[in-house]
């Protein structure tokens, strides 16, 4: 193994007078002080900015990445949690001799922030930065390895200047747009809501019930990209975690299927042509009804008179709904009779026509087919409403209409002809497909079809405390572009009362600032008064990084080029769709644009587990909360980072109420104690030590390489341990303190300690003689000559019971180990009068012999 001495580091770096050491006797402590020690060491690392990544560095460079956090106050363990499990990446990637881009900044807009201020009577900003200077504060004791130089917020003018640039470029791509649209309307907080923002028909932040609206909204157009999103995750297996991409995969959704063009017969006489999208075309003679989304704006078209009237008060509780729970298949199915008819294109038959919640607005045309019999949802609908139903495929399972169970399954054709068409008999899925969807493009009544589940993004909020759209609405031109000269379009000065909800954005409301002159015409006009969804902000951040300084555009291509895209994501899987999806989305937008030379941002993704506590996620209400500050106090910043590495897998969720913060101070506390005991001096040379325990020494940093790449950090702590006691062990009962394998092997342990406990590392790494810093210092250099077992141990059973154990050479031969096997007096006393059948021998591990 490589000298570990401060001559051989990566980089040397020089500590402050007044901690630099001259006798390590003078200031040698007699038990290990966790806070003395984290107060000793924390001014150092903040003097020596170790972590600050160098743009012209010639090393090969590394991004590690980490989810932004919202500042809505104090890191909790969540927090402490997921910035362990990322530290070990970003650290091992420095003492590896990796440029390493490891930056934090906050995702610092929201609506949390807002509802502080009103209650407060303050602006956001004071609630927002305040947040930010703590969870600052923390992260610096925790300790760590951000390069802070590159700070950014994204409520900060100089960052959402360049939002603002990116969504007109959006703009003028055809890629954002405005358009009328029923959307989750929350009466409490006056906004916009997402779907995953309502829960049980309330708003998940306030607990108003939800309600609909029409409202003109600005979008994204993602859906032109659904293809690229989908076809690019192929190049994502194996670093990205497969129930991540599964859940991309579902959300995007794509379909292959037909158009299919239907005749509506209204109550006035006339009719009206529509159009609806179906993935089996080939069951178009088992559609007994149709289906309008009721609340989409075809419904309400065609709703005869004398249904009009039950027709709106169905509407009315429909609007209190979320997409999320009207696309539940366990809710029973509601819905009303429009009083119309709809003409089947394949056979002519009439077939009703009914609005319910199971089918959204924003889906193809807000209109379905229904075909009970092998569709469960319109099976569960047609027997709450008595409505027929016709199975055209035999599955050979029983009848739908009897067992009220959709046969789904492939089969023969029935019930599927009409003049010149006919299916009957065909039992080939793709053959029915194919032979209907001609038919309708040869009648003009349909085509082939592909339809992706994924719908644009909304962006539009109408709340105060966001990113302003840079757009200006004049009654003579329209809608006009700010100038990128005039731009940021920075938030007026409103706070307390100011932003109290009045039905319309805050903004709308501030006169001085929503009316300004157009732009173009130079008449009277008004601002857009909206502000941007936050994942806008989070959705580019990751380049901002690279250069956020950099003033001439949102980041520097050419510092891009060297960092992007990110090597390593850490996060939560909670971001594992729309955070996910949406920087993907503009990533590929970016690359269209000639802006980066990459499609996809994150080359690998690691999702940690939930902190949880008693088996239930922490809440307030269920008392089970855990102050990370308190642990923290309690048992060291090393202690809780060590606890939340050891507690498991990575992806797994941890449960506080099963680990022992405790324990793992006590382990680290006997880790120190090695760093006291070692009497040989710095320098020494280690090929001189003791045999044994260099083999264990190099054997542990030869196996916690790829289980730091494997992300199996629970079990790189297990090998530390396992070096920590048998360095013990030699240091009490073995070779002794003075032998340079002890050394060795102490260096080894502050060095991997410093990936998880960098305060006892660094602490450890002095005592042992050396100047700060340890995370600096280089990964020990495995010797592949002590990796080379000098024995093994081989079993040797008979029939299949263990007789004996034998000490073998690695190379033994096949013929060798078994004649040791077969002289080995167990093995002779339980061969003994018995007939040998077979002796199988896999060398040099395992001698098996089967007697008669």
């Amino acid at each position: 193994m490589r000298q570990v001495l401060l001559t051989d580091r990566a980089e040397t770096l020089e500590a402050p007078a007044d901690v630099r050491r001259t006798n390590l006797s003078e200031q040698e402590p007699a038990a290990y002080d966790v806070h003395a020690t984290e107060k000793k060491w924390l001014p150092v690392w903040t003097a020596l900015d170790p972590f600050r990544a160098d743009d012209d560095d010639p090393r090969e460079k590394r991004y590690a990445l980490t989810m932004f956090p919202y500042p809505s106050g104090d890191l909790h363990m969540g927090h402490a949690e997921v910035m362990a499990l990322h530290d070990v990446i970003a650290r091992y990637w420095w003492l590896r001799g990796y440029n390493v881009l490891n930056p934090i900044g906050w995702d610092s807009f929201g609506l949390p922030a807002e509802n502080a201020a009103i209650k407060r009577d303050e602006h956001p900003a004071t609630y927002t930065y305040a947040n930010i200077e703590t969870q600052a504060e923390s992260f610096r004791r925790y300790a760590v390895s951000f390069d802070w130089s590159r700070r950014l917020h994204t409520s900060d003018p100089e960052y959402y200047r360049w939002t603002q640039w990116l969504f007109l470029r959006f703009r003028e791509r055809g890629l954002a747009y405005r358009k009328f649209s029923p959307v989750n309307w929350c009466p409490n907080d006056q906004t916009v809501l997402a779907n995953e923002q309502v829960v049980n028909g309330m708003c998940e932040r306030c607990g108003a019930e939800v309600t609909k609206r029409e409202l003109s909204q600005w979008y994204f157009k993602v859906t032109d990209y659904a293809q690229r999103l989908l076809d690019d995750m192929e190049g994502l297996h194996g670093t990205w975690p497969e129930r991540v991409l599964a859940m991309q995969r579902n959300w995007i959704g794509r379909s292959e299927g037909a158009h299919v063009d239907f005749t509506l017969n209204l109550a006035d006489g006339s009719s009206k042509p529509v159009t609806v999208y179906t993935t089996r075309p080939d069951t178009l003679y088992g559609a007994t009804f149709m289906v309008v989304a009721a609340d989409a704006k075809l419904a309400g078209e065609i709703v005869a008179p004398a249904q009009r009237a039950a027709y709106e008060s169905y509407l009315a509780g429909v609007r209190k709904e979320s997409d999320i729970e009207r696309l539940s298949t366990d809710r029973p199915k509601t819905g009303v009779d429009l009083g119309i008819t709809a003409t089947n294109p394949v056979n002519g038959e009439q077939v009703p026509v009914w609005a319910a919640d199971y089918v959204l607005a924003d889906y193809g045309t807000g209109a379905i087919m229904a075909v009970p019999a092998h569709d469960q949802r319109d099976l569960d609908f047609a027997r709450a409403f008595d409505l027929p139903v016709r199975r055209v495929i035999d599955t050979g399972e029983d009848n739908p209409e009897v067992t009220g169970i959709a046969t789904t399954g492939n089969g023969t054709y029935v019930n599927s002809s009409s003049d010149g068409l006919s299916l009957d008999g065909l039992t080939d899925k793709a053959a029915g497909i194919a032979k209907i969807t001609a038919a309708l493009v040869e009648s003009g009544e349909g085509e082939g079809a592909v339809n992706f589940r994924l719908r644009d993004w909304l962006l539009s909020r109408q709340r105060f405390w966001g990113c302003p759209i840079p757009i200006i609405h004049c009654p003579d031109c329209g809608e006009v572009a700010v100038p990128d000269d005039q731009l940021p379009v920075v938030l007026p000065d409103l706070r307390g009362a100011d932003l109290k909800p009045k039905g319309t954005s805050p903004l709308a409301a501030a006169e001085d600032w929503v009316n300004v002159d157009c732009p173009s015409c130079g008449g009277p006009a008004k601002r857009d008064s909206d502000t941007m969804d936050t994942f806008v902000d989070s959705s580019w951040y990751f380049l901002r990084y690279c250069s956020p300084d950099y003033t001439d555009g949102p980041f520097d291509p050419e510092k891009v080029r060297s960092w992007m895209p990110a090597h390593q994501y850490v996060g939560g899987v909670e971001h594992a769709i729309l955070h996910l999806l949406y920087s993907r989305f503009f990533t590929k937008v970016l690359h269209d644009m000639g802006m980066v030379d990459f499609e996809e941002p994150f080359q690998a993704l690691l999702n940690q587990g939930q902190v949880v506590n008693g088996g239930k996620a922490m809440s307030k209400s269920l008392g089970n909360g855990v102050n990370l500050g308190e642990m923290i106090d309690a048992y060291g910043v090393d202690a809780v980072r060590l606890t939340m590495v050891f507690a498991g897998p990575p992806e797994d969720d941890l449960d506080w109420a099963d680990v022992s913060p405790s324990g793992s101070l006590k382990f680290l506390q006997r880790a120190w104690r090695l760093s006291g005991d070692v009497t040989s001096q710095s320098g020494v040379s280690f090929a001189d030590g003791d045999v044994t325990l260099r083999r264990v020494t190099h054997k542990t940093v030869h196996d916690a390489e790829s289980l730091i790449d494997g992300h199996r950090f629970n079990v790189l702590v297990a090998r530390v341990m396992e070096l920590v006691n048998a360095t013990r062990k030699a240091i009490d009962s073995g070779c002794g303190p003075a032998d340079p394998a002890v050394r060795e092997a102490t260096e080894a342990v502050a060095i991997m300690l410093s990936l998880v406990a960098p305060y006892v590392a660094e602490e450890m790494w002095e005592r042992l003689g050396h100047q700060p810093t340890v995370a600096k210092t280089g990964w020990p250099v495995v010797d592949p000559a002590l990796l080379v077992e000098e024995s093994v141990t081989a079993i040797v059973q008979v029939q299949g019971k263990l007789k004996a154990r034998l000490d073998v050479a690695p190379d033994i031969a096949a013929a060798d180990l078994e004649a040791l096997a077969m002289a080995e007096p167990a093995v002779l006393a339980a061969l003994d009068g018995k007939t040998i059948r077979k002796v199988i021998v896999v060398a040099p591990k395992l001698v098996n012999i089967v007697i008669g």
